[in-house]
């Protein structure tokens, strides 16, 4: 813990291009996701510079943020401030697969049945049948299969539950200042964190092949791919989150009173971890 914890000031930085570079990432991820998912020719090029430009930003102002945190010119009020900042960006993402989440039930229990009412199939087309997953008016969609919880779903779900133990038990470790013990089981999640995404990269090649199920196959493919595939980024998210916190745990940073870093980093997952069981029971059972 630093001598100026409890110093009656706030530290303000100086004047940063981070979050300008910030922008212009968001600018190109957002037109290159949209070329890319409509088959234009700069749509991969335009998302490969927003994801340079995005970790580019990432890795230097996580680095200014750790140097002024190493050099003790943070005290208590700034860590009240950082646990509301990340406890607000966390509600953020909560309410945005609570919209994907809504979109999925809207679809399935509202829209679906509505559909399946005698007037307004004589409305729209005779031949609806009102049963999910649907493939759309005069098959419009190409017939799929759906992915059931097992054997992948339920290995995923595993290793994301396990992922939290370990990542409790490094915090502890933490706290009880055990260094050693800490970089393991933090390492260990990380590896975890891993393996699901590769086992969720088998299930998507396995999905497009042999199921033919993909991001085009009607409200069911777009809904699964979209809650599915943006848990997957949020994964590696965290597991970049948590593989800073275990380089800089290696070099030495952090002490069992003074670690918000890794707390942070353990809130997403643990939130990360919530969202995969609302998905592994409503997306892959229901």
């Amino acid at each position: 813990m630093s001598a100026n914890q409890h110093a009656p000031y706030y530290f303000v930085p100086e004047p940063s291009k981070w979050p300008l570079f910030g922008s212009i990432a968001a600018v190109f991820l957002t037109f290159g996701a949209s070329g890319t998912v409509n088959q234009q020719a700069a749509g991969p090029w335009l998302l490969l510079v927003g994801f340079l430009m995005l970790f580019y930003t990432l890795y230097g102002w996580f680095a200014n943020v750790a140097a002024e945190s190493e050099a003790g010119t943070y005290n208590e009020r700034v860590g009240i401030s950082f646990r509301w900042s990340m406890s607000w960006f966390i509600f953020s993402e909560v309410m945005f697969f609570a919209a994907f989440f809504g979109a999925l039930f809207y679809a399935r229990a509202i829209t679906m049945p509505w559909l399946g009412e005698p007037d307004a199939k004589a409305l729209l087309w005779p031949e609806f049948s009102a049963v999910w997953p649907n493939l759309g008016p005069a098959g419009t969609i190409e017939q799929f299969q759906t992915i059931g919880p097992w054997p992948i779903p339920t290995i995923n779900t595993l290793l994301l539950l396990t992922s939290g133990v370990t990542l409790t038990i490094s915090h502890h470790a933490l706290r009880a200042s055990e260094r050693g013990k800490a970089i393991f089981w933090l390492f260990a999640t990380v590896v975890l964190g891993v393996v699901f995404l590769g086992f969720q990269a088998f299930e998507y090649m396995h999905a497009y092949k042999d199921l033919n199920l993909k991001l085009t196959s009607g409200i069911f493919g777009s809904t699964f791919f979209m809650l599915t595939g943006f848990h997957g980024f949020h994964v590696f998210l965290g597991g970049l989150m948590l593989t800073v916190v275990l380089i800089r745990m290696m070099r030495g940073h952090f002490t069992a009173e003074n670690h918000f870093a890794f707390e942070g980093a353990a809130w997403y997952w643990h939130f990360v971890d919530v969202v995969w069981l609302l998905l592994y029971i409503i997306v892959y059972w229901l």
